[in-house]
């Protein structure tokens, strides 16, 4: 189940990130330390040549414990840790050149509600109403989805989210005022917002050469978010942020895709509107 705190800080995390410093690899004591202190996790170990001492991936497991229970540093502590990281080039590369450890980090993180990006840069998945943000932020989060690689069952309910902040950025570009965006239900979002872009089924000009294919094309839309909706709706019914029985990991995965084509194309189709406005 993904983790709701401020960062990630689950087992899964922990181990991935101690997979950097396995045997000695990765950055030195030294850097560790300057992750720990700032965070509050100084564990007062100094390295010595000469001397025993934890190893470092055990100085990591020990911080990712004390994250679990001082959780108002955490996020400070876990890009403290991304940093070193970075500087050491041995996180912000694009597939395919990633690393096994970075491709696990990754993972990790996606299954605890992260995403890390190309450049090795933290930030959240959903749990944000997009629109707020402006169309920048919702880019940003699509962007996310068409990478993701994290946990399904948390990628479906993104899904939906970034579908509902595409309607309510279409409405609001057409004159409607965010508080009144802000009450509508999900099913009014998206009806509104293809109504105001001329893609309903209804909208199809009769006169036009393959007008009836393009009608069941916009009514394949609606399908595909009135599905999505559907099925984030059952799985918010089950245990936690598990998949509706039924749906496997790949099916969750070609739903997201469908996602970042349907909004892609809304979002298109608005400002080529905008654009014959001006």
């Amino acid at each position: 189940m993904p983790s709701y705190s401020n960062a990630p800080i689950s087992h899964d995390v922990a181990v991935a990130f101690a997979r950097f410093f396995h045997r000695g690899a990765g950055p030195s004591h030294k850097q560790i330390r300057r992750v720990l202190i700032p965070a509050g996790y100084d564990d007062g170990y100094e390295y010595s040549d000469h001397a025993g001492g934890p190893t470092k991936e055990s100085r990591i497991h020990q911080a990712f414990n004390l994250a679990q229970r001082k959780q108002g540093t955490a996020r400070k502590f876990v890009e403290g840790l991304l940093s070193i990281l970075r500087v050491d080039g041995l996180i912000g590369s694009p597939e395919p050149d990633q690393s096994e450890n970075e491709r696990i980090l990754r993972l990790a993180l996606g299954r605890d509600g992260w995403f890390l990006s190309d450049n090795g840069d933290l930030s959240r998945f959903g749990g944000a109403d997009l629109e707020t943000g402006g169309r920048e932020a919702l880019e940003q989060h699509l962007n996310r989805l068409r990478k993701a690689a994290g946990d399904p069952a948390l990628l479906l309910g993104s899904s939906k989210e970034v579908l509902e902040s595409v309607a309510k950025i279409v409405l609001v570009e057409f004159g409607y005022e965010r508080a009144d965006v802000r009450k509508m239900k999900f099913g009014q979002l998206m009806h509104l917002s293809r109504e105001r872009l001329g893609i309903l089924p209804q909208s199809v000009d009769p006169n036009i050469e393959g007008h009836a294919h393009i009608r069941k094309l916009y009514q394949s839309i609606w399908s595909i978010i009135d599905e999505i909706n559907e099925l984030r709706n059952l799985q918010g019914t089950g245990h936690g942020h598990d998949l509706p029985i039924g749906v496997p990991d790949d099916l969750a995965r070609m739903i997201v895709k469908e996602t970042c084509i349907v909004a892609e194309f809304m979002l298109a189709t608005l400002d080529r509107q905008v654009t014959k406005v001006q």
